[in-house]
């Protein structure tokens, strides 16, 4: 949709830039994930100097001797803190240039000031179940960090997009805790998403333009053409391209996912603009004889 967006506004973009362009996110992406998770471990890293600060004081309290830098040194964690394939990456993307060691102090810093950290820092023994839980209390706290969050954006522009995603991916990664050597594959963009269906459908939408808004436009009715938002006419064109050239996708799963793209980057009119639209689409496609979709329950 951004891609297909910059190519409306840039007539100087044409269809290999705007495939170059589209292919450049979707890497950046990855590489913000692997980023993230790089600043989560350097943070957590850090309760080890912390360790060291607290017993070189000069009259070291009883909690400052027990404490402990379980948040890194536990048993679990090393599939993260040790994981070669996983620093060969951190490597490959030059990430431990970008971190900044004022914003994992600062972040590991009012972590630790929690009643429930300082409790769990000074016990014996840490079962796995409290080390995931002190894990995602601390990558909350990390995307409730003002200075962590800009300092994602500074690098990667493509962060507020993929936020949730990111936030989505940290967490299936530290409920599975310990992970697999190759964990972070999972994540990498796939051939089918990202060329299949990713590339095929920006091709299809930038190729057929002309064709789609004519199936659109009689729709509309009382809406002129010229005046619906740019991004809306976009969303209802990768819509319909779905709708017609995608078999495997269901229709149903295409209503809803265009409607929740268009709650997020349009209108507030939006959603029930798409949704009303969209729906009419459907069912004059679909008496036409136009939407063949493969499979059990695809149609409805």
């Amino acid at each position: 949709m951004q891609v297909l967006y910059a190519m409306s506004r840039n007539q100087a973009l044409n269809e290999k830039g705007g495939m170059d362009a589209y292919r450049r996110k979707i890497s950046q992406s990855f590489e913000l994930y692997l980023f993230a998770l790089r600043y989560l471990i350097r943070i957590a890293r850090y309760a080890r100097e912390d360790a060291e600060i607290k017993k070189s004081k000069h009259r070291p309290s009883d909690a400052d001797l027990s404490f402990k830098p379980v948040l890194i040194d536990h048993p679990i964690i090393a599939s993260l803190s040790e994981n070669e394939g996983l620093f060969r990456l951190f490597h490959q993307y030059n990430l431990e240039s970008k971190i900044d060691k004022d914003t994992v102090r600062s972040v590991y810093s009012e972590f630790s000031k929690k009643e429930e950290y300082s409790i769990y820092s000074i016990q014996k023994e840490v079962a796995d179940e409290e080390q995931r839980k002190m894990w995602l209390s601390l990558l909350k706290d990390c995307f409730n960090s003002d200075l962590f969050v800009e300092t994602l954006e500074d690098f990667y522009p493509n962060f507020p997009d993929d936020q949730s995603l990111i936030i989505g991916a940290l967490k299936k990664n530290i409920k599975a805790l310990p992970l697999k050597s190759d964990f972070y594959e999972q994540f990498r963009p796939n051939k089918e998403t990202t060329e299949d269906f990713g590339l095929a459908l920006l091709k299809q939408v930038q190729e057929k333009d002309e064709e789609l808004m004519a199936i659109i436009e009689p729709v509309l009715k009382n809406w002129d053409a010229d005046r619906v938002a740019v991004i809306d006419l976009i969303l209802l064109k990768m819509a319909v391209s779905e709708l017609l050239d995608f078999p495997s996708i269901p229709t149903k799963v295409t209503l809803n996912e265009f409607v929740e793209i268009s709650k997020r980057y349009s209108t507030d009119k939006s959603k029930d603009f798409i949704n009303g639209i969209l729906d009419r689409l459907m069912k004059q496609l679909s008496e036409e004889g136009r939407i063949n979709k493969k499979g059990r329950g695809l149609i409805g």
